[in-house]
């Protein structure tokens, strides 16, 4: 029987490699993505944090989920924007495109990383190593990304091999050469192995994933469990049968944001309700679906936080109408007390057919016309005004560029 053909792809410093592909004035400069942007250009610090780091910051320690104060001080003369996912969709989309040319079987771990079983594809494409290095040329040529490469006979060893010399690393372990491969690696190398089964092991004077091959499976599962004993020595032996799996509709699609100071002013809470419904209802037309349940978030400065819910009577996809609903439980929800963090998510999501995304004419022709505009120009390209906020804006000045660059 032939063996399998399991490619990880994993694309370097995916946000920032972004963000400099779309500012060339950062290429080559350290960047740090993360927090919001505050309508005025200015990053949001105080209680943001790292989403992710050009190569050139990590240069200087800085680390995603580090607090981008903490980041700044250890490099400070990083460049720090916002994120942008909308942008960053736009990007994993054409990149994952590339990937389904080769195979239909891919498990998407995040917007920059999946699992791909080329195992089928021998016969049209060669072998999994030719394959693996086609797409990461393409991926280069055609979206300027760069990505790092493992491939191997299962995930784990493919996502150990596309870890281990990023970036732009490009690993081949061959059938049979899996458990030699791992065995001089540290254990914490090891997916799932998390720092409290770490030093449980360490207990046993062990270091290295080939010595916790080593061991008999009752000793390791003395020390960590039945079942994460077993899994744990398996794999550090280069035994993995989990499959690739495809990815299930999700139960719920979200989006929230923390602000840098509280916000009291309704006219700034109905804009960002507006932008963070548009961009739940952007990854439901992604993803083909319609939700029927809107479900709003808010918490005040004290960390008190309500939540709201309304089901609609039809499924639906549209800005419009999950904003407006987010603004009816908002409007009952809020106490008119300053507000800390704003959230807008969906559930009950189910399947759309295109039919059904452009069921409201007007409206559904916009939001695809609308989602056109963010992925090629980016997510402040342009935004619904939300009810009266804008009767009375001069349109002559700065007010318009603080709604239209108000984006997380």
């Amino acid at each position: 029987m032939e063996p399998r053909g399991i490619i990880h792809m994993d694309l370097d410093a995916f946000y920032a490699s972004v963000e400099q592909l779309r500012r060339p004035e950062l290429r080559g400069r350290p960047v740090i993505v993360g927090g919001a942007d505050g309508g005025n250009g200015t990053a949001h610090l105080r209680r943001g944090v790292v989403s992710a780091a050009s190569y050139e910051a990590r240069v200087y320690g800085v680390r995603s989920a580090m607090p981008l104060l903490t980041a700044l001080r250890l490099c400070p003369h990083a460049a720090v924007v916002p994120v942008d996912f909308t942008a960053y969709r736009a990007a994993s989309r054409s990149v994952f495109a590339i990937a389904r040319e080769y195979t239909p079987l891919i498990e998407p771990l995040s917007l920059d990383e999946a699992f791909l079983d080329v195992t089928g594809s021998r016969r049209r494409f060669g072998v999994p190593s030719e394959i693996a290095r086609t797409i990461r040329d393409r991926v280069f040529a055609e979206c300027s990304l760069h990505a790092s490469f493992g491939v191997a006979t299962n995930k784990t060893v493919a996502k150990i091999g596309s870890d281990l010399e990023k970036p732009r690393g490009f690993v081949v372990v061959r059938p049979g050469e899996e458990a030699a491969f791992l065995a001089p690696l540290p254990l914490r190398r090891l997916p799932g192995l998390g720092p409290a089964s770490e030093a449980a092991l360490q207990g046993l004077s062990i270091t290295t994933l080939g010595e916790l091959a080593a061991l008999p499976v009752e000793v390791v599962q003395r020390r960590v469990g039945n079942a994460a004993g077993r899994s744990l020595r398996e794999r550090a032996r280069g035994i993995d049968t989990s499959p690739v799996v495809l990815p299930e509709r999700p139960k719920s699609v979200s989006r929230e944001e923390t602000f840098d100071r509280d916000v009291a002013a309704r006219d700034a809470l109905m804009r960002r309700i507006g932008t963070l419904s548009a961009d739940v209802c952007a990854r439901l037309r992604t993803g083909g679906w319609m939700a029927r349940t809107v479900t709003v978030k808010l918490r005040y400065h004290d960390f008190e936080t309500i939540t709201r819910q309304h089901s609609m009577p039809a499924p639906t996809a549209t800005d419009v109408e999950v904003r407006d609903t987010a603004i009816a439980l908002f409007d009952v929800a809020w106490s008119g007390a300053p507000v800390r963090l704003l959230g807008v998510g969906v559930t009950g999501l189910e399947e759309a057919s295109q039919l059904d995304l452009l069921s409201a004419p007007k409206q559904g022709r916009l939001d695809h016309t609308l989602d056109s505009l963010r992925a090629r120009f980016g997510s402040n390209a342009i935004r619904r005004g939300v009810g009266g906020s804008l009767r009375d804006m001069d349109w002559r000045s700065d007010d318009l560029r603080s709604v239209s660059s108000d984006d997380d």
